[in-house]
């Protein structure tokens, strides 16, 4: 019999893989469930090494859809739930808020409200964990970090969703006594992420010969997490977090747009065999987007002094990782990036 159950939302996306990945392998008495819609930056490749594992499901569906939810708690019988689902791309935001606040806001407040439904006669018991972004605390400027009391100012509407998402989580906290847990994380890099985020886009675009857009000026600054510290992270929070309280996920690793750009060509034209140099000229600036946060850095001394995490590469040698991960994993990026991954969930989800 398991020893606990948790639910883990949006799990076949990439930070969401990893994840359930860690926790299947780490915990093989407990029973994780991996909820997702299978949107299109989720893909049960990521996971298919796990896909047979005893202590494994997965289930296709909403966060939203309320009976799902019922029927899940039913069959499971949670004792914890870390959710990761929701839309997270800044473009996409300005081009369609609305599916930003349906899964971001509605989608958080449907599963909270489950929760508390299912867990109100023991909640000491349980634990809501939400895992959200450094984006909700807005632009710094050269010198500075976020903390855990920030004050939030969010700049698009991909991070006012993920700012409102927290507030719901920390008011059912305040209000009916869900014990929940919130991280805010930094930018995360490493295998299986989706090739519209700038470090896989840029990887694809060297291997496949084309333009490399950035944004402006190049000089906006960002702090980047290797994937695998930040799932370790979560595991510490999960399990050793105090009730209530917000950490923050960094990985002391701030690199402006541009730099970053600039050692990507230079680790791929090494790693492909092409004379040095030769990527950079692929790069081309483009119109800024609007509401393009200048500098985003993440003071993570909190979760270091109470749980002891702290990153375990430098982005140098994770940048190197990623990219060799690309190159040998080409057929995963065309098929991610045609769309023909799809009949695998169908012929997956009929299977299951």
């Amino acid at each position: 019999m398991a020893t606990q159950s948790i639910l883990i939302t949006g799990g076949a996306g990439f930070i969401g893989s990893h994840l359930v990945r860690h926790m299947v392998k780490r915990y093989p008495d407990y029973r994780i469930v991996n909820l997702d819609l299978l949107t299109y930056a989720g893909n049960l490749e990521n996971l298919r090494d796990v896909e047979e594992a005893p202590n494994y499901t997965f289930v296709k569906g909403d966060i939203l859809d309320a009976a799902l939810l019922d029927e899940l708690f039913a069959s499971f019988h949670f004792d914890g739930i870390i959710h990761l689902a929701a839309e997270s791309h800044v473009d996409r935001s300005i081009a369609d808020p609305m599916a930003f606040i349906r899964t971001n806001v509605l989608g958080t407040v449907q599963l909270l409200h489950a929760a508390l439904k299912y867990w109100q006669e023991n909640l000491d018991q349980h634990r809501f964990y939400h895992v959200s972004t450094d984006e909700v605390y807005g632009s710094l400027g050269e010198t500075g970090y976020f903390t855990e009391t920030t004050p939030y100012d969010p700049r698009s509407p991909y991070s006012a969703s993920k700012a409102s998402s927290d507030h719901f989580v920390r008011a059912f906290h305040h209000t009916y006594g869900l014990p929940i847990v919130i991280s805010n994380c930094s930018n995360n890099y490493g295998p299986y992420q989706f090739p519209e985020k700038l470090i896989p886009l840029m990887i694809n675009n060297i291997r496949t010969g084309k333009p490399l857009p950035v944004y402006g000026d190049g000089q906006y600054t960002r702090d980047w997490l290797w994937v695998e510290d930040h799932t370790r992270a979560i595991d510490l929070i999960y399990h050793q977090g105090r009730v209530g309280q917000t950490y923050n996920i960094g990985g002391h690793n701030e690199w402006k747009n541009i730099d970053l750009v600039h050692t990507l060509c230079d680790i791929m034209d090494e790693l492909m065999g092409k004379p040095a140099g030769s990527s950079r000229q692929l790069i081309h600036f483009v119109k800024d987007r609007p509401g393009h946060d200048r500098r985003y850095a993440i003071d993570a001394s909190k979760l270091a002094a109470e749980l002891g995490w702290a990153p375990s590469i430098q982005t140098d040698e994770g940048l190197r990782r990623t990219a060799q991960w690309y190159l040998t994993h080409a057929e995963w990026l065309e098929s991610v990036t045609s769309g023909e991954y799809r009949h695998y969930y169908e012929q997956q989800y009929q299977h299951r």
